[in-house]
């Protein structure tokens, strides 16, 4: 009794018919002496018409959709997004910087060929890069990003400018930056000065931010350096925590370089090269070495929108610590100093809109559940310094409000409350506000 033939596998992937077929009447080969071939023998057909259709696939084209071994051991679907030529090999030894498309884009990476799996390349070329950013065809992901966008009211990044952005910074130029006793993996594109094209790796002053290319440069650096903390006013110290001020005006190299470093882990930063107009709050750790950055908060020193905040940015050693929840404290502390109502400027990083809700969420909750009888909107807005609006869509959030004849009326069951306080988390870090010594911001003269 014969084996079955196995059909031949052509380049384009596709099953035709054996050689041996005569009208449609397909016979099993027979070997030499009249018997049906060895099992070995058709494996070995199997494996040389695999190898045949792989290697007509390569180089991937960008835009092919294809699984990854990732850092976990495991696959996961994968868009390329661009592809490079490696120094040393054959015409199509490439390697391919690929998006996870079930992750954010600072995952991002350059990935070898043996990671991919390329039994599993889907279409190849589903979304044709053209030269001109205006002829690039939008993904639902884009679509929903600049939806997402205008719901917040935020102009500036329109469809094309976000198309802009996607193609001009769909790649990291810096893997990897050395900031004082860490090194840190990036997590998006920053333009950096066009010397540092080159650049994988870059290294900082921890104080006055000055970027090197190499590690020596960064030593003589350090011998020469004065400066311990950020140039600026320390505007508050509890414990081992101090804040300063930076104006952009007057340390205007350290404002740049701090918005340099900054765009390296925030995703639709706009980077400002005019930071006069700018203040920089800067969070550090103190020790006996010096103060060391763990993140940072700015805000413009006029704003006619009442932002009270324009970037904020915990840097990734020193996340998951409260930094991030004492940052956005801090800045409703200033705007109570001010006397005003504040908002953070939009659009927020997807880290940031959590951090926000979050914080939101627990000051709101905690005056519900303290405070006897009823409370307006406008009260907590008085109370808490957060814009009236941000209330509103946060009490809806929580289904905590109703519209009840022409009015939002605050509906505060405390079981209610515990529930979304145990939801939303502990606080953090607190701002002892006896510590904050600061007087707003006035133009010189």
């Amino acid at each position: 009794m014969g084996s079955l033939e196995t059909p031949t596998t052509e380049n384009n992937g596709s099953t035709a018919p054996s050689a041996t077929s005569n009208g449609g009447d397909q016979k099993p080969p027979v070997s030499a002496n009249g018997a049906p071939p060895s099992s070995t023998f058709v494996m070995a057909q199997e494996s040389e018409a695999s190898k045949k259709r792989k290697a007509s696939m390569l180089p991937l084209e960008v835009g092919t959709r294809v699984m990854c071994r990732w850092r976990d051991g495991k696959y996961h679907p994968v868009k390329v997004i661009e592809r490079r030529k490696m120094h040393c090999g054959g015409p199509n030894d490439y390697e391919y910087y690929v998006h996870y498309t079930e992750f954010n884009r600072r995952l991002d990476e350059w990935v070898k060929l043996e990671q991919l799996d390329l039994d599993s390349v889907e279409t190849v070329v589903d979304e044709k890069v053209e030269d001109k950013v205006t002829s690039l065809k939008m993904t639902r992901h884009q679509k929903r990003k600049i939806d997402e966008t205008h719901v917040e009211g935020h102009e500036e990044l329109d469809a094309a400018s976000l198309r802009e952005h996607e193609e001009f910074t769909k790649v990291k130029n810096i893997a990897t930056i050395e900031l004082g006793r860490y090194e840190i993996e990036t997590w998006y594109f920053s333009p950096f000065p066009p010397e540092y094209n080159d650049c994988l790796k870059l290294y900082f002053c921890e104080f006055c931010l000055n970027f090197m290319k190499r590690k020596e440069q960064l030593q003589r650096h350090m011998r020469k350096c004065d400066l311990k903390h950020p140039p600026g006013d320390e505007i508050y110290r509890s414990g081992t925590l101090s804040m300063f001020e930076v104006d952009g005006k007057k340390n205007k190299v350290y404002g740049q370089n701090l918005c340099y470093l900054a765009k390296l882990f925030l995703d639709h930063k706009t980077l400002y090269y005019d930071v006069d107009l700018f203040l920089f709050y800067v969070l550090c750790e103190c020790d006996d070495r010096g103060c060391h950055m763990v993140g940072y908060f700015s805000k413009e020193k006029h704003s006619e929108e009442s932002y009270n905040l324009a970037c904020i940015l915990t840097l990734p050693p020193y996340q998951r610590k409260g930094y991030g929840k004492f940052l956005i404290a801090f800045s409703y502390e200033l705007s109570k100093k001010e006397g005003k109502v504040g908002t953070p400027e939009r659009p927020l990083s997807d880290l940031g809109l959590l951090s926000y809700r979050g914080y939101w969420t627990r000051v709101l909750l905690d005056i519900l559940k303290k405070h006897k009888g009823n409370i307006s909107i406008k009260e907590l807005s008085d109370m808490t310094a957060i814009k009236a609006e941000d209330i509103l869509t946060t009490l809806q959030s929580l289904e905590l409000i109703q519209y009840r004849k022409g009015q939002h009326v605050i509906c505060a069951d405390p079981k209610v409350l515990d529930r979304h306080l145990k939801a939303a988390g502990r606080g953090g870090l607190e701002v002892d506000v006896s510590k904050l010594i600061w007087t707003p911001y006035k133009e010189q003269g």
